[in-house]
């Protein structure tokens, strides 16, 4: 989800040129797998095309390419730390909702996976705003020109 919002955001900004962002996980078990159908049922209700999306996991070449490695919830967080190698990987990764200035103590998106299908829109509305907070602190520097 954060990710095609995510995409969403630079896309309607027009920076999706500048903009490299993508979606990987930290276990392999769903590897070339489609979006849970909730997931693109909740997309979908809210405007976003998820279709695409296939899972992929997360590799040591994505530390050495991207600035920022976001983790939707704190157990991410440790193991993306605890992969980290190199001197500044650590450094690159961040909890999504610590953008979110509503997000408060709550920093973990829920895994709305063993809920109803009322908790995907729920989680849906939480990486919204927090995705919406991230793109307005990266906006300016994107925006610079080279």
């Amino acid at each position: 989800m954060a990710d095609i919002v995510f995409r969403s955001f630079t896309r309607r900004a027009g920076l999706d040129h500048r903009v490299a962002s993508w979606s990987a996980a930290t276990g392999d078990w769903h590897v070339g797998e489609r979006a849970d159908a909730r997931t693109l049922g909740a997309l979908a209700r809210h405007g976003y095309d998820g279709e695409r999306h296939r899972a992929r996991q997360f590799t040591q070449e994505d530390f050495r390419v991207a600035d920022l490695v976001v983790a939707l919830d704190r157990s991410h967080e440790r193991i993306l730390l605890e992969w980290a190698r190199a001197p500044g990987d650590a450094d690159k990764v961040a909890l999504l909702r610590t953008f979110d200035d509503i997000a408060g103590d709550q920093l973990d998106v829920p895994d709305p996976y063993y809920a109803g299908p009322e908790m995907f829109d729920e989680v849906l509305g939480m990486i919204e705003s927090a995705c919406r907070a991230l793109f307005r602190q990266l906006e300016p520097a994107v925006r610079q020109p080279r």
